[in-house]
């Protein structure tokens, strides 16, 4: 009897490289530390990194980004180990990505597109897919020159999740037909949500806002007593997520909504801004920071802009640095007894970082480490806002 073929169906894995460009107000460290980012993003979507390629450029190359020989580098590289996709940390224009495309012989995609991606297979709610959708769509508009080629539904892998779910679009006019049409379908539910939210207006309504990936799923799943889901990924979280808050002393709203990011694409922020009315509209911001993050400065300086942008500083702002388990020397949490506990959390209030932000509180989420003090201070700008409304 003649055996069966197999076939081997498990999906392939694809390999990836990086490119960044160092500009001139960029540090060495600092240009590492975004392709280590754009690392993560791509591990995110599904890929894994095979190498990354920098250039010291003053300027990018209006044709191809990069320089003709960091070009031609990557090119024999692509084609020696037979790479999937190249992806690069900055947005290309649509004839940047025409022309590596025709070089490099291979799937190009930019951050935007990368992060995009990464949004429509997070998306769970009919309001995020929409929100997606409508982003991408945009974004892809004035690339129509690639041919949609990337674009079918057949090819799958990163950067295939496009916003035809049945058939290529190929014409300008249907695109701006179904953008028109996806910004009806959210019209409905931002009413939805605005009714919502005014049935709420009674309660004290509490955000926790951060860069992604800082914690504050399972912050809110540790105040909330939830199960949200909590991922070390980034994105684990676009819809907001609310839930009651009842404590002895007092009772609130808490909302988790989508972490901010560098370079976050514009169209995402327009698209998302509906889902941002659950921080614009909040009385108190926890603003969770990774303090183990070698970056966190910058983080809260991102997500101060984009807090800026949607209109939502004005009001009451708890710095939580999140993570102080993770910390490094001079920080470091040795024996599990309660006074080291205290004198570790101490001496982190004396450090530069209490002192420039205040209010700033020191915990660590995942280890339930000094959770009492962040308690303390919830209740006091929960009492502050209640005296506000009335």
């Amino acid at each position: 009897m003649t055996k069966p073929k197999t076939f081997d169906t498990a999906k392939k894995q694809e390999e990836a490289v990086l490119v960044g460009v160092i500009n001139q107000n960029q540090r060495q460290e600092q240009a590492e530390e975004y392709l280590e980012e754009l690392a993560f993003l791509a591990v995110t979507a599904g890929a894994k990194v095979v190498k990354k390629f920098q250039q010291k450029l003053t300027y990018p190359n209006p044709r191809t980004f990069i320089g003709e020989g960091k070009l031609q580098e990557i090119c024999d590289f692509v084609s020696a180990q037979n790479i999937d996709i190249v992806i690069f940390d900055d947005e290309l224009s649509p004839s940047q990505l025409r022309n590596l495309e025709n070089s490099i012989k291979c799937k190009i995609l930019d951050r935007s597109n990368l992060i995009l991606d990464i949004f429509a297979s997070r998306a769970k709610s009919a309001q995020a897919k929409f929100q997606v959708e409508l982003a991408q769509t945009q974004y892809l508009l004035p690339r129509l020159t690639r041919m949609w080629t990337h674009l079918s539904k057949h090819k799958g892998g990163i950067g295939m999740k496009g916003p035809g779910e049945s058939e290529i679009e190929t014409d300008r006019r249907a695109l701006r037909e179904k953008i028109t049409k996806l910004k009806e379908r959210l019209d409905i539910i931002d009413k939805q949500a605005a009714t919502q939210r005014r049935n709420r207006d009674s309660k004290v309504r509490i955000s926790l806002v951060g860069y992604t990936n800082v914690g504050k799923s399972t912050l809110m799943n540790l105040l909330s007593k939830s199960d949200v889901f909590a991922e070390d990924k980034l994105f684990a979280t676009l819809d907001s997520t609310v839930r009651k808050v009842d404590w002895p002393e007092a009772s609130f709203l808490l909302s988790d909504t989508v972490g901010f990011i560098r370079k976050l694409p514009h169209q995402l922020v327009e698209c998302f801004k509906s889902t941002l009315d659950e921080i614009r509209e909040a009385d108190i911001l926890l603003h969770v920071v990774d303090v183990s993050h070698p970056s966190f400065e910058n983080h809260i300086h991102v997500v101060n802009e984009t807090l800026k942008e949607i209109k939502a500083l004005n009001k009451i702002v708890i710095l939580v640095f999140n993570k102080i388990d993770c910390l490094k020397e001079p920080f470091i949490l040795g024996d599990e007894t309660i006074e080291s506990k205290h004198a570790y959390i101490d001496q982190l209030k004396k450090s530069w970082m209490a002192k420039e932000n205040n209010p700033a509180i020191f915990i660590s989420a995942h280890k339930k480490i000094n959770i009492e003090e962040l308690k303390n201070g919830i209740l006091q700008a929960v009492k502050m806002s209640l005296a506000d409304k009335k």
